[in-house]
């Protein structure tokens, strides 16, 4: 089990400023902070926009767009770690908490939360 804790150590830290930086830049176009309004009642900064363009596209704005760029196949490695990571620390979480039945309460809310939110609100 240390060598797992190690693993989820080093793959959350190696990780983290990626997932940082997606969830961070998923949030605001979530509202659509990353464009201008159509009726120009809005003007997106241009430090948004930027930073939205390589969320969606994985290259820097004005810089051709190639299907082989390096931060897509970095975003990928980090999503296959992401999800490693995740499982190593729902894992330990069974494994070094007191009781199962938090863990596995909190772990139930989380799967089945969204999916009841997308239901009630469709």
């Amino acid at each position: 089990m240390k060598r797992l804790r190690q693993l989820h150590l080093y793959l959350g830290t190696l990780f983290a400023p990626l997932l940082i930086f997606f969830a961070a830049s998923g949030a605001w176009q979530l509202f659509g902070l990353h464009q201008d309004a159509r009726d120009g009642s809005y003007s997106a900064p241009a430090s948004l926009a930027a930073l939205a363009a390589i969320h969606k596209h994985s290259h820097l704005p004005g810089t051709p767009n190639k299907a082989d760029a390096p931060l897509r196949w970095f975003s990928l490695v980090a999503a296959i770690g992401m999800v490693i990571t995740t499982v190593l620390g729902i894992a330990m979480a069974f494994r070094f908490t007191a009781g199962w039945r938090p863990v596995a309460l909190c772990l139930a809310a989380g799967a089945f939360g969204p999916v009841l939110l997308l239901l009630i609100y469709h």
